[in-house]
């Protein structure tokens, strides 16, 4: 298959081209290696190449799964694949060798997903850029001097400069989000539980995080959730099954929607007047569709979120190095990792008991409040992010932050450490819209609706209950089919 074929298919036209003969998973798989091989030095998308198991799982026979043959790869975080490092872009971790793959490796493997390599992440996955010491920035392949968002960054630039057709990514915050909207991507989170986070762990980051993937078909995002949705045996929750397999809501008329937009942010800052006019054009759109549309926003306490999600990442951060040390066995350092993530490490360490369960109880009750929202709207559609994509280097620590966490490092006191929140603040100002639903454990799509002058991708977010991917799924096929985004590549690969 030629590169000039490859890059026009999605994952569902690729496996069905395989299961029509047309093309085998082996020219697939070279293709893809090709594309690697041409076009990750311009972006840093791929940090750990897998060319040499994706040729021995062909060479033995894939599964008949629905996505037989098709080239996919993994971020470099959570998704453990037995024998390959998860190196998580943190230098404590660069060793980690797994003995098991995570389970929704099992279902991708099952599936019939050729896993050709690790995409790149922030250390941790805690930042909404791909920027890690590790491994280097990942740029955005609409303008290589521009983030790919984050923290599933490598996946989206992958995707979007058309490596594989479709990629891994894990949200915690945003992170599949985000990188979408500053890609142009579809990006999903799907519903608490929707999704398996284990084995050994039935939620991560006290139920932040979901995992899914970035696409640029929503039929894709939809197919690619029915081979991994449902809960792992044992699994502490399960999110409320679908009434059908989630790739038939695509096309599937939703009806007459009540949609609520808002083009102000939900927790922090100001909103860039290219996503106010994304909000505003796709509201216009919907409008047109026969949704009834109206200005509306739900009423939440902001800044007691903002302490909320930044004080249990935190937490959990903290946590999760302490679980890490113990089951490593090695010590942990401030030289294996970056300054920002073990100053806040340090935060976590010192927060107490009753604070977070304060906010945890704040939480509580914004989820409850989203719900009675629901009860008047169907959707709500926000920005995913307040800017356009952010210039390389644009959203790391400055040097008078780097100056006070350098401070904050060598004398971790509880007071000062309170602040170094202060820089975390700084970051949601660019990303304020996505944090809220991780907190509820709603679904959330990003679209990629629009583009600034210069080109660069901006997306939008539409929200729904809990456990309604459906409805997200049939709106997200609409607007698709209305401004027909699939067709937008990066100029390199024209």
């Amino acid at each position: 298959m030629e590169a000039r074929e490859y890059i026009e298919h999605d994952a569902t036209a690729l496996a069905a081209r395989v299961r029509d003969g047309e093309v085998s998973p082996q020219e697939l798989t070279e293709r893809a290696i090709a594309q690697i091989e041409t076009h990750n030095p311009k972006v840093n998308a791929v940090v750990r190449r897998m060319f040499a198991e994706a040729r021995a799982a062909v060479e033995r026979g894939l599964p008949d799964g629905p996505l037989r043959g098709v080239p996919f790869l993994l971020k470099d975080l959570l998704a453990d694949y037995a024998g390959v490092p998860t190196t998580s872009s943190s230098r404590y971790f660069a060793d980690y060798v797994p003995t098991e793959d995570a389970e929704l490796v099992r279902r991708y493997k099952a599936a019939g997903l050729v896993i050709l390599g690790k995409t790149n992440t922030p250390e941790l996955g805690i930042m909404g850029i791909t920027e890690p010491e590790l491994h280097g920035p990942t740029r955005n392949p609409y303008n290589l001097d521009h983030t790919s968002g984050g923290s599933s960054g490598g996946a989206a630039a992958a995707v979007a400069a058309r490596l594989v057709p479709a990629a891994h990514g894990g949200d915690g915050g945003g992170s599949i989000r985000i990188p979408s909207s500053t890609c142009g991507l579809v990006g999903l989170k799907p519903t608490r539980g929707r999704t398996p986070v284990g084995p050994g762990r039935g939620e991560r980051w006290s139920g932040y995080v979901s995992q899914h993937v970035v696409t640029r078909s929503v039929r894709d995002t939809a197919l690619l959730l029915d081979v991994t949705a449902g809960p792992e045996r044992d699994a502490p929750y399960h999110a409320p099954p679908a009434e059908r397999p989630f790739v038939e809501e695509v096309g599937r008329d939703p009806g007459k929607l009540r949609v609520a937009f808002t083009t102000d942010p939900l927790l922090i800052g100001q909103t860039h007047p290219e996503c106010r006019a994304a909000v505003e054009q796709t509201a216009e759109h919907l409008a047109a569709l026969g949704h009834h549309v109206e200005s509306a926003r739900p009423q939440f306490d902001a800044e007691l979120m903002i302490e909320a999600y930044l004080s249990t990442v935190a937490a959990n951060i903290y946590g999760d190095l302490a679980h890490a040390e113990r089951t490593r066995g090695r010590r942990l350092r401030a030289a294996d990792f970056e300054l920002a993530t073990w100053v806040l490490r340090e935060v976590g360490r010192t927060l107490s008991a009753g604070r977070l369960m304060e906010l945890r109880n704040a939480t509580a009750a914004a989820t409850w409040a989203l719900a009675q929202f629901h009860r008047r709207y169907d959707l709500l559609l926000t920005s995913t992010q307040a800017a356009p994509p952010a210039v390389i280097g644009e959203l790391l620590p400055t040097s008078a932050e780097r100056l006070g966490l350098h401070v904050l490092r060598r004398l971790p006191l509880r007071p000062l450490l309170r602040q170094a929140l202060v820089a975390g603040r700084r970051q949601l100002g660019a990303y304020p819209n996505t944090q809220l639903f991780n907190i509820t454990g709603q679904p959330a799509i990003s679209l990629p609706v629009h583009r600034t002058p210069a080109g660069l991708p901006v997306g939008v977010q539409l929200v729904a209950p809990f456990g309604d991917e459906a409805t997200l799924l049939r709106v997200a096929a609409q607007l698709e089919t209305e401004l027909g985004w699939t067709e937008a590549r990066p100029t390199f690969l024209e």
